[in-house]
């Protein structure tokens, strides 16, 4: 690179391109805070890709207290009991269902009985 000679009365870095109007380093990073998730992001600006990424430093539990944290544990218990017991209604249920159909498709069977073995296509030529 070709480095001009400073003009009377102009400071030598005016010359070299690194003064306020001068050229902008290619290797110049920038430093941002994503708005959406709060987290540290470092980006160059030649080419706009995100060169590291870090997140933002979480409380421990959430910032939540030991007493919230155990009513919490507590409500899930008691969600998962509920489900629990519903699954259990739901398959006795069923069971009933299933011997109904079963009792209807044995009654339909007695009334209607087969004659016999269903013609095959080759017979009905």
């Amino acid at each position: 690179m070709r480095l001009a000679r400073p003009l009377r009365g102009q400071p030598a870095t005016a010359a070299r391109g690194t003064g306020y109007n001068g050229r902008v380093s290619e290797n110049r990073k920038l430093s941002a805070r994503c708005p959406d998730c709060g987290s540290d992001l470092v980006i160059d600006a030649a080419t706009g890709e995100v060169l590291s990424h870090r997140r933002p430093k979480q409380p421990p539990a959430g910032g939540k207290d030991l007493e919230a944290l155990l009513q919490g544990l507590d409500q899930d218990k008691a969600r998962a009991e509920d489900v629990f017991q519903r699954e259990v209604a739901a398959v006795k249920d069923r069971d009933r269902l299933l011997d109904e159909k079963f009792k209807e498709a044995v009654r339909r069977a007695e009334e209607n009985p087969d004659e016999g073995r269903p013609p095959r296509p080759f017979d009905l030529d």
